[in-house]
């Protein structure tokens, strides 16, 4: 079977067609190209067989729960909670952003849901006061990727289920990872913060933290009942998140908020538009994936890979390039359901452990949300701070460096990424 799929599919979307559009065309053309018309049949049965899955159940039932959190004020609590203990810190409501980012990570798994949540609360809690508007972005942008990094994540389900690796070992090697990164976003900050001389604010009163604390308990239970839940084995990821969709819901509807019928109704509007064109992704990513295994392409890859065993460490580091490189153009999802299947099989064929293949796969691409030129999470932000994403972009250079930082970490020290996977018996 030709190669020409490939090129077909870089034409549209060279062009400008939506991925995933251009995931089912650019195959097709090719089948019709080459003759061979008759297997358009099968491309189709890829598509539904794709999103006819018990474990992707679990990526609408996510969505509802970051719509409902969103909608209910949980970014609300969060921020107070988080600012109640670090806004008496230099810089501190910088540090409190992060800080809120990583609690929120343990709720929505989204960067998306991160930055527009907390991106709506803090930014102009920030220029209030005194910090430079790009920075109070920038701050917000590069925390949000840790949204999809700490379980639990729709990316790492994405992934999980193309690559036939546990959910539940991928969310365990996704926890270091994710506080790596913030506490080095937090290292940075400090440093700014004294070169800059931003503003540190009045330390919170025992009763404040009290309160603050007792306001978002709640919320903070959503993780803890998510992963306790999972590592457990009380209940399986899909569960979870059904469960986490029904909690956020109940919190949204009897919390501070309290969302009417109409509102809750628009909140599984939102959510089903979302998962409708997350699910259409995934079928027309698996059908892709079909012809890259047929085609011989990802067989073609381990095979070039495997006969320089010795070359790991430069292949590692030429991986991480290709997929920050990747990550600037592609969202994660797509680019994990394109590339997740040959380069995953190639590099496991080198020995490289599954679960250490898959975080620095899924922490590369995440980190891409937040750059240049097409970073989605750096759009998202823009929009929230009326700020520019070029001066956003510029701004947030030490956090992505920061970020690099960790991955290079989590590439070529795999015994320390998968310390609490192998600690929980999944690695």
């Amino acid at each position: 079977m030709s190669l020409s799929f490939v090129w077909l599919f870089a034409l549209l979307i060279a062009s400008g067609a939506p991925i995933a559009f251009a995931l089912l065309a650019g195959p097709g053309l090719a089948l019709a190209i080459n003759g061979e018309g008759e297997l358009h049949s099968v491309l189709v049965a890829r598509l539904f067989n794709g999103i006819d899955s018990y474990p992707l159940m679990a990526v609408p039932f996510f969505i509802l729960a970051g719509e409902a959190m969103t909608a209910g004020g949980v970014a609300q609590s969060i921020v107070r909670l988080a600012e109640a203990f670090l806004a008496r810190l230099r810089g501190g409501l910088a540090h409190v952003n992060i800080a809120a980012s990583i609690l929120f990570a343990g709720m929505s798994g989204s960067a998306i849901a991160d930055a527009s949540a907390l991106g709506r609360v803090l930014v102009p809690a920030m220029k209030k006061a005194g910090y430079p508007g790009p920075f109070a972005a920038a701050v917000t942008s590069a925390s949000s990727v840790i949204g999809p990094v700490i379980p639990p994540s729709g990316i790492m389900i994405i992934y999980a289920y193309v690559m036939n690796v546990s959910v539940a070992g991928l969310f365990a090697a996704g926890i270091l990872p994710g506080l790596l990164m913030g506490g080095a976003m937090m290292a940075v900050t400090s440093a700014l913060a004294r070169r800059r001389g931003l503003p540190k604010h009045a330390a919170a009163t025992r009763r404040e933290k009290w309160d603050a604390t007792r306001n978002a308990a709640p919320a903070l239970l959503t993780p803890v009942i998510l992963v306790g839940g999972i590592f457990s084995g009380y209940f399986t990821p899909t569960e979870a998140a059904a469960v986490a969709a029904c909690y956020a819901l109940l919190l949204a509807v009897f919390g501070p908020i309290g969302l009417k019928r109409d509102e809750v109704a628009g909140v599984f509007a939102r959510a089903a538009a979302q998962s409708g064109v997350v699910l259409f992704l995934i079928g027309a990513s698996v059908a892709f994936s079909w012809m890259v295994t047929v085609s011989g392409l990802a067989a073609g890859l381990a095979n070039a890979l495997s006969a320089r065993p010795g070359d790991l460490l430069l292949m590692l580091f030429a991986l991480n390039v290709l997929l920050l490189m990747i990550g600037m153009f592609l969202d994660a999802g797509p680019a994990i359901l394109i590339l997740g299947p040959a380069l995953g099989t190639a590099f496991v064929e080198l020995g490289v452990d599954p679960l250490h293949f898959a975080i620095v796969m899924c922490v590369n691409l995440t980190v891409g949300l937040a750059t240049p030129p097409v970073g989605l999470v750096l759009f998202v932000t823009s929009a929230v701070s009326d700020e520019t994403p070029e001066r956003i972009a510029a701004e947030s250079a030490p956090y992505l460096a920061a970020h690099l930082g960790v991955i290079a970490f989590i590439t070529f020290a795999p015994d320390a990424a998968l310390a609490i996977p192998r600690a929980l018996g999944f690695a």
